[in-house]
Parts: C-alpha cells; structure tokens; sequence
C-alpha cells in the first residue's frame, strides 16, 4: 500500500494517511480500490466509488484512534477512570468505546479541516466548524457499526469461543476489530452519500 501511495500519490495530501490507516482492516480490496479510483489521475470516478472514498476518510480516523484507545485501556486501564468507568458505567467496554468515539472524533476533524480548507480556502475557525459538519454524522455512524459488532464479538462470541472476555491484548481481537470496521463501513455508506450530495463534505 505504501509503495503504491508513493509511485502514485493521491490528489489529496491527507489521504496519503488515510489509505494505509485503512489498509489495515480491508486489506488486498483496498490496494485494489486504490489502484483503481484512489491514485492521482484515476478516470471516470463513479458516485459510488467516491462515496466510499468519503467513508474511508472517515475509518481513517477511527482506525487511529481504536488502535490508540484500545492499546491505553489494555496496558494502562487506569485511563478509563476519565471516561467514567467506574461511575457512569460498570462495564470496562462502555468506557473504553466512551474513549474511542471521543479521540475518534477528533481525529476524523482533524482528517477533515486538510481535507475541506485547502479545497475551500477558509480560516481556520470556519476550516474547524466546516470539519465538524462534515464529520460529526459520518464517524458516529461509522461508530455504530463498528459497535455493533463488537459488542457481538465480546458478550456472545468470545465467551462461547473462549470461555471468557477477549481485549485487545489477544490477537482474536484485532480479527474481530477489522470486520467491525467493515461493519462500520457499511453503515456509514449512506451518511456520506448524503453529506457529499448536500455538499457539506467534500469529495475525495
């Protein structure tokens, strides 16, 4: 993927994070994907190619700040204390999405002020507000998919498969985490559809 983003960069200058960010959990599919609508002087783009390419914009960010979140509340659980394990939720789980939708969140506007201000020329307070926008619908349904499933994963497939609660210190997790991302595709396919058309986010 990496090789690929180098000899044929695409046109945006943040997508050259996103594709390998998103490489991680769609694989072999997304080199294709890339290869065929992502690099810079791909032809006849359809809707839905670009569609998905505004999704993944949006998985980049989650798939940051999963890895980050889920490796903090692993190795130093003492953090979910600040995302209210312990007082609003007494389930680790509930604490540890908290963490993730928030540090999701503000990396997804972070992806989307470079991609919307160099497109639109804005400052920097209307780049920030611009970025909300766009980004605040797409990640958390991107977020419900991807929660879905793993909460699927954790209180019903887990403990039927290893008689316990896998985190993200056990490869199954991660396994587990890419086809929740996938689930998060799928669910925030639509939202993104609708934000790119009303022109609220742009295409990538």
């Amino acid at each position: 993927m990496v090789r690929e983003i180098v000899r044929h960069p695409p046109p945006m200058m943040i997508m050259r994070y996103v594709w390998p960010l998103c490489a991680l959990f769609a694989g072999p599919l997304l080199i294709w994907f890339y290869h065929r609508y992502g690099r810079k002087g791909a032809e006849d783009t359809p809707f839905a190619a670009t569609v998905a390419k505004g999704a993944l914009h949006c998985g980049a960010g989650c798939a940051l700040a999963d890895i980050i979140c889920e490796n903090l509340a692993h190795y130093v659980p003492g953090t979910l204390k600040y995302f209210g394990f312990g007082t609003l939720f007494s389930e680790e789980l509930f604490a540890t999405w908290t963490m993730d939708y928030i540090f999701a969140l503000l990396t997804g506007i972070v992806f989307q002020y470079f991609a919307i201000v160099p497109m639109r020329n804005l400052p920097v307070s209307d780049g920030i507000k611009a970025a909300a926008k766009a980004d605040f619908l797409s990640l958390t349904s991107w977020q419900v998919g991807m929660y879905g499933l793993m909460g699927l994963a954790h209180f019903i497939l887990f403990p039927a498969l290893f008689d316990a609660r896998i985190d993200a210190g056990h490869p199954s997790f991660w396994a587990a985490m890419q086809i929740a991302m996938l689930a998060g595709f799928a669910t925030a396919y639509f939202p993104n559809w609708l934000l790119i058309r009303v022109g609220l986010k742009e295409k990538m």
